[in-house]
């Protein structure tokens, strides 16, 4: 990728030019492409092959969204991505939200966008018990008016800033506390089923969104403004996978390759797999029970 003024998106002006950033850049923006190549991200129309889909970015204002909206335009403006792309920051009323920031962030960037206001902070105030977490209502309220704002911009999707740590860490959550195996897919279809639900970064760590955005000294806003911090049992998960990787560095990798090489025959699902209908003469090779790989 070439830094030369004329040839560089606006988010990656003034860009580090150390070895060590390209190569951070290259990477995230290396598998942000293979997500949405392997999971078929991007939605063609077979009656109108020249129509381009239309996808709602989420832009929180932390270093996660931010790292999606800049590679996002960096593959649309390399001619990678054939989407249009729409920033949408939706302020909920927190106290403390500095309302301007991201919207003079995006007119000095010059990425089309849409602030929208929607005061769900009193809602979750006035309905979530003392001493619990406000996270999951304002999660679904927020969910909720961003599919709205997307179907009023003409969207077909919208596209969130969760990670791979942020993947694993949910299948851990259901591991232990929902008794399911399930995590957040790449992409999915609304319960209406008339938008796409992406995540562009699945492939992706949190410490490379956290040193990109840091280094590229992103106006980074905290998620905490309301004072309600996430529920604790993501936090002890969090705990968990830090000491895994502290013990053995890349086990979470090793951990995000399995949710990619799933076998149903391996597991005790039977509405996944026909166990009552297998017969001896009907083994294949991947229903052969072998010892688990190494670790390296």
């Amino acid at each position: 990728m070439l830094d030369e003024s004329d040839d560089i998106h606006p988010l990656f002006h003034g860009a580090p030019k150390s070895t060590e950033f390209k190569k951070l850049r290259k990477r995230i923006v290396q598998y942000t492409r293979e997500a949405i190549e392997q999971y078929g991200m991007i939605e063609r129309d077979p009656a109108n092959p020249e129509a381009r889909p239309r996808w709602l970015i989420c832009l929180s204002g932390g270093k996660d969204s931010y790292t999606l909206l800049a590679v996002l335009h960096e593959l649309q403006w390399r001619g990678l991505l054939p989407v249009d792309l729409l920033a949408c920051n939706l302020d909920q009323g927190q106290p403390g939200f500095p309302a301007t920031v991201l919207p003079e962030f995006l007119e000095r960037m010059g990425v089309p966008h849409r602030i929208e206001y929607q005061d769900t902070y009193s809602i979750v105030v006035d309905k979530v018990p003392a001493g619990r977490t406000y996270c999951a209502l304002c999660s679904r309220l927020r969910r909720g008016n961003l599919y709205r704002i997307a179907r009023e911009e003409g969207c077909s999707a919208v596209v969130l800033g969760h990670h791979r740590d942020d993947i694993l860490e949910t299948f851990f959550m259901n591991l232990f506390h929902g008794g399911r195996l399930a995590t957040m897919p790449p992409k999915l279809v609304n319960e209406e089923g008339d938008l796409f639900v992406l995540r562009p970064l699945a492939h992706v760590a949190e410490e490379d969104c956290e040193r990109f955005a840091r280094a590229m000294n992103y106006p980074i806003i905290p998620c905490d403004l309301c004072g309600s911090q996430d529920g604790l049992q993501r936090q002890q998960v969090k705990q968990i996978l830090d000491g895994w990787e502290k013990n053995s560095p890349g086990r979470r990798q090793v951990m995000f390759r399995a949710l990619m090489n799933a076998r149903p025959s391996h597991l005790l699902d039977p509405g996944l797999f026909d166990f009552a209908g297998l017969t001896r003469n009907s083994v294949k090779f991947d229903q052969v029970e072998t010892d688990p790989p190494r670790l390296r």
